[in-house]
């Protein structure tokens, strides 16, 4: 597991620098005194097309961006502690004449009148949004069977939407949002494609190092079939969660609700070549002791193949439901004929997933930032 974004902001108790030719200072109408000054985003740029955004108002300082592209062609892989992430964002800091960020060492509370409850505070730097990472490889050639599998899948209550290119999956509320966490997974050699290789051969060239490497980067990709798994973490799910905190919140708890992610495919059977009925399947699994079950359950299966509903309040509905769930098959979700075939598929030619390793040959990203700013 390792991040891939970051934004995290501090309340100074200094005046701060400006960083572009403009400022807008909020003035109290009332006494005509200013009450606080707000700088544009300020982009800092690195090298290879990398950038992040730096915001002043008054005496804080928000950066949000991704600690491991920066000055990076790539972001395969890349800082698996968050203050690496950290002292790469410092080490820009400093270099613009603004303090660091340090690390909370203790919390306070101050009433709030508008929402009538205290909010918590810190001494230190306050993480908004964080992006959790980590590739598998599921040999080439098996991308999009992986991600139409895994898009029938329900994650954390939310539903999965599979992408029309069938190259991403992701999940979200029964409104359409995802306020809390954001998960996806996508195949790696497309992204890379689609928004790495272009701007690196138009920056160095066809003939250039660095396009040669990103190439490597995804013909390696492409021969291990690797998808990315991702997790976008919000404010609202951080300070639940009491993660908020750089320097005293507990982030080994990240491990837990990464893995609780990653293993969304052990129920999954993805097969080819040869098939079973539901009905065998559901006595071959001893979800179904009889044979009468069996074909009741997966009568209710193909109903929901031809697009009737169900009402779920109903026990033998819900009966029916759980034993297909066991199978990967929910019937509570419209069926997506794309995703489903009439048959459930017996394994011929097994998918194996595995954690991607990193190649000699890869770069990895830099870590004598940590004693620039020390």
């Amino acid at each position: 597991m390792f991040f891939d974004w970051l934004t995290i902001y501090q309340d100074f108790e200094v005046d701060l620098p400006y960083l572009s030719d403009r400022c807008e200072i909020i003035i109290d109408v009332a006494t005509g005194k200013p009450i606080t000054e707000r700088q544009p985003a300020f982009k800092h740029e690195g090298s290879f097309s990398t950038s992040i955004s730096i915001r002043i108002s008054g005496r804080r300082v928000t950066i949000k961006g991704n600690p491991s592209r920066i000055n990076r062609i790539d972001n395969l892989f890349g800082y698996s502690n968050i203050d690496d992430c950290v002292a790469v964002y410092n080490q820009i800091m400093l270099s613009l004449g603004l303090p660091p960020f340090t690390k909370c060492t203790k919390t306070y509370q101050i009433w709030n009148d508008k929402t009538v409850r205290f909010d918590t505070f810190s001494n230190g730097a306050i993480i908004q949004e964080l992006h959790i990472t980590t590739n598998k490889s599921v040999g080439q050639g098996n991308e999009k069977d992986y991600i139409r599998g895994i898009s029938t899948q329900r994650y954390r209550n939310s539903i999965p939407r599979l992408h029309a290119n069938g190259t991403t999956v992701d999940w979200l509320s029964k409104k359409g949002n995802a306020a809390l966490i954001y998960p996806s997974i996508y195949i790696k050699a497309n992204e890379i494609q689609l928004h790495q290789m272009d701007k690196i051969k138009r920056l160095h060239g066809v003939s250039s190092p660095e396009f040669g490497y990103i190439t490597g980067v995804y013909d390696y990709c492409h021969k291990h079939g690797v998808v990315r798994f991702e997790q976008k973490l919000k404010s609202r799910y951080l300070r639940r969660e009491s993660l908020q905190f750089w320097g005293l919140s507990d982030f080994t708890k990240l491990s837990k609700i990464h893995n609780e992610f990653l293993n969304i495919d052990k129920k999954l059977g993805i097969n080819a070549m040869t098939y079973q009925s539901i009905a065998e399947l559901l006595k071959i699994e001893a979800i179904c002791k009889s044979t009468a079950s069996a074909n009741a359950t997966a009568n209710y299966y193909f109903m929901w193949m031809h697009g009737q509903s169900f009402d779920l309040s109903k026990s033998h509905i819900q009966k029916h439901r759980a034993r297909l769930r066991r199978l990967s098959i929910d019937i509570a979700e419209t069926c997506d004929t794309t995703k489903h075939t009439a048959v459930r598929i017996k394994e011929i030619r097994e998918i194996e997933v595995l954690e991607l390793a990193i190649p000699e040959w890869y770069q990895r990203p830099a870590t004598n930032h940590l004693k620039l700013v020390a």
